[in-house]
């Protein structure tokens, strides 16, 4: 899977409103010891950790989706791209890969 495959993946796993659909995506996408960091979460690690945070953050989304805006730049086992909340929320993600899945994602709000 290319780098942006995988991005837009990821943005599917949060997404998913099914926890069981959800945590079968992120055996694809995450590694199964995957770290995030966001400026409200510190060191998820793990499928299960993120996937309750996921589904605690989608009671206040709504209908809204996460779209890909735009993938900065990519380099080695690593890449920076922009992403969309609907219309009323964008931020920065860097994300590091390891075996053609993401291991590492570190999340800024804008």
């Amino acid at each position: 899977m290319n780098t942006d495959n995988l991005i837009l993946k990821y943005l599917d796993v949060w997404n998913e409103r099914d926890d069981t659909a959800r945590m079968t995506l992120m055996t694809s996408v995450l590694t199964d010891d995957s770290l995030y960091t966001d400026p409200d979460n510190a060191g998820l690690r793990g499928h299960a950790e993120l996937s309750n945070v996921i589904a605690k953050a989608q009671l206040s989304f709504g209908d809204l989706l996460f779209t890909l805006d735009t993938v900065i730049s990519t380099h080695h086992d690593h890449a920076l791209f922009t992403w969309r909340l609907g219309t009323v929320a964008t931020g920065y993600d860097v994300v590091e890969f390891s075996g053609g899945r993401i291991s590492r994602i570190i999340g800024f709000f804008v």
